[in-house]
């Protein structure tokens, strides 16, 4: 209701101005700077000053005394140099809000974001989560503000990581496909392949000739022959099913899972590489260190860079013909935007236990009915910021073709990287060097073996979780205190990843992640837990909710609304989509889990204040029966954007 005011008096305010004064402009909205103000402030006249001529204080004036009634406002009043402050009619707002608001329009604008992203060779780590909660988190944002999201999760099949892998198993071990699929087939199979991963790292750096082997593998995976090329597909699919399992244990889904692999069978790339040529985007570099290589200028993604700079240039196609992330990646966004002419085949991957049908690319020929994928309006790519210089290059790739206003919806939703405090480490079992108990954060290393494996932290957290909730209710089901500890667990998580902005380096800790005080997930959980107990005591006491359009009429909303601390408690519980649209706007997730943070606060004041079910007065204990149950359904609203699940108890 508070977002659909704001939206009405923005589009009437702005016609005014339109009829009265021939000016066309944007018309900002502010928070007063004290809650006596008002709900609402108006900077127009200060945006006017310049253009008219005048003092701010006379056309805010001129505004009050032509704008005429505003729907939902009770009265404008101007405040210092000129602002306009709105006052709301509470009797109207608190009714409208017992009589339910619409869903958020469709944008009609079909939206791709590409999160996730984990090289399928070993176990997803504690830094793939942070990109997995975030991207998830803000696809739920979109579609809870009307937009049509397409998720997909890129897999890199081909590419070193997985060659790796591959040279562990074919060179040191010896082993054939079938014997790696056998292994597969068995429980932790990532967390072999993490072992092997961090061992052949360090077999390159001690024999670093046997690096030939990786080269031999890549041509090996990227023409699809050999026993190299065999072991790829196993461990890559293999991988791929236990990173969709841990994901699934956190509410994370996808629709499409686009492979390299295709990308290079399907002639992707073959495609973007004579397209980028035809059109002069990159050229052969005849000279130098680069001599052999397709490169792309420095001109096209950096500012001052020189055409004929060679080492300002970017290396498109390796001298020995392999082509770099970057010149897939362009081809992979050609793709999605629809711009590349072709498009991969598709068949079923797996289906989720919601029935949710998840699609992996194929060169196979698919089957009957199929949907189709990619051809996006607004792509946004969840990768972090050290991989910023190769998203400059992707979109410079796009405007060097001529697809400027793709380039410009080509959207880098980057993130800085999670660490972990030397505590939750000591805790984890990860042994530390004194240099390092004395971080403030430990980074942690996939080439190394030094890290976090997702799965890990989630059971460590519904370990913990556990123990609480088992001191508390010791007298429930041993399944159901389990489920209880998964989603607090989830919560904890997934809070802990979004509470803070994304240019902000994460220190994991597990104990702030689970504390039942604070700004965690628990604490949000817990205030949505306790307005669902507050109706369950009704009807323990044999009572049923009153019927509120009976008993709150638009002059019983007045009355109980004159109390300030009330009316300010429903304008907060009342701007969850406000502020939905303020994050997404902002690109910040973060902005909206403190909006779920500052909900909980609010009901904690709201439940310490007024004794819901012993109140007395009729009309009263009508309305704050009412603004527990409208607490509840926006706590639990909130939360599932956020991917939160709200516990039975705590």
């Amino acid at each position: 209701m508070f977002h659909i005011i704001e939206e009405q008096i923005q589009r009437l305010v702005s016609a005014h101005l339109a009829a009265r004064y021939g000016e066309t402009m944007a018309v900002a909205i502010e928070s007063p700077k004290q809650s006596g103000f008002g709900e609402l402030a108006l900077p127009v006249a200060f945006q006017l000053a310049r253009a008219l001529k005048k003092a701010p204080r006379a056309i805010a004036q001129e505004i009050v005394s032509d704008l005429g009634a505003l729907p939902g406002v009770a009265a404008i009043e101007i405040a210092g140099n000129g602002y306009l402050n709105l006052r709301l009619d509470r009797g109207a707002y608190g009714h409208a809000l017992l009589s339910g608001g619409g869903e958020a329009a469709a944008t009609g604008h079909k939206i791709i974001v590409e999160h996730t992203n984990i090289n399928p060779n070993k176990a997803a780590h504690i830094g793939h989560l942070r990109n997995s909660v975030l991207g998830d988190t803000f696809v739920r944002m979109l579609r809870a503000s009307g937009g049509a999201v397409e998720v997909q999760n890129y897999i890199d099949n081909t590419g070193v990581q997985v060659a790796d892998v591959v040279v562990g198993f074919h060179y040191l071990e010896r082993k054939s496909a079938a014997e790696v699929a056998a292994l597969a087939a068995g429980p932790r199979f990532d967390y072999l392949c993490w072992d092997l991963y961090a061992r052949v790292s360090q077999y390159f750096k001690e024999h670093p000739e046997s690096e030939q082997w990786r080269a031999e593998t890549l041509h090996a995976i990227e023409a699809n022959q050999g026993a190299q090329a065999e072991l790829a597909h196993v461990v890559a699919d293999a991988i791929v099913l236990r990173h969709l399992a841990t994901m699934r244990r956190l509410g994370i889904l996808y629709d499409v899972l686009p492979r390299e692999s295709e990308i290079l069978h399907l002639r992707f790339w073959a495609t973007a590489f004579e397209l980028l040529k035809q059109r002069g985007a990159i050229h052969l570099a005849t000279e130098g260190k680069k001599a052999g290589c397709w490169v792309m200028a420095g001109s096209h993604f950096r500012e001052n860079a020189a055409e004929d700079d060679a080492d300002d240039s970017k290396v498109i196609v390796r001298s020995n013909g392999i082509v770099t992330y970057v010149g897939k990646d362009i081809a992979y966004q050609l793709w999605k935007f629809g711009l590349l002419g072709k498009d991969f085949h598709y068949k079923p991957l797996i289906q989720e236990p919601d029935g949710h049908t998840v699609w992996v690319s194929t060169d196979e020929e698919q089957p009957a009915g199929a949907p189709r994928f990619g051809a996006g309006h607004t792509v946004y790519n969840v990768i972090d910021t050290r991989q910023s210089y190769l998203q400059d290059v992707v979109a410079a790739g796009l405007r060097a073709l001529g697809y400027e206003e793709q380039a410009g919806r080509s959207i880098h939703f980057n993130y800085e990287m999670v660490a972990l405090t030397p505590g939750t480490c000591v805790e984890l079992g990860i042994e530390l060097s004194e240099e390092d108990r004395k971080r403030a954060y430990v980074e942690v290393s996939g080439r190394k073996g030094l890290g976090v494996k997702a799965d890990d932290l989630i059971d460590k957290l519904i370990e913990k979780a556990l123990h609480e909730v088992d001191d508390r209710n010791p007298d429930k089901p041993a399944d159901e205190r389990r489920l209880v500890a998964t989603q607090i667990a989830t919560g904890a998580l997934r809070y802990f990843m979004l509470k803070f902005t994304r240019n902000t380096v994460i220190a994991f800790d597990l104990q702030e992640a689970l504390a039942f005080v604070g700004e965690t997930g628990p604490y949000v959980q817990y205030a949505a837990v306790r307005a669902g107990k507050i109706l369950s005591k009704l009807a323990e006491r044999g009572e049923t909710l009153p019927d509120f359009d009976a008993v709150l009429t638009r002059e019983a909303f007045d009355r109980q609304l004159a109390t300030e601390d009330l009316w300010q408690t429903l304008l907060l519980i009342s701007k969850a989509q406000s502020a939905l649209e303020d994050a997404l706007a902002k690109g910040e997730p973060a902005h909206f889990a403190k909006y779920a943070f500052q909900l909980a606060q609010g009901f904690s004041a709201f439940y310490d204040g007024y004794s819901v079910i012993h109140e007395q007065d009729p009309e009263r204990r009508a309305f704050l029966l009412w603004m527990t149950r409208y607490f509840g359904r926006q706590l639990a609203w909130t939360l599932d954007i956020l991917g939160i699940p709200v516990p039975v108890y705590m």
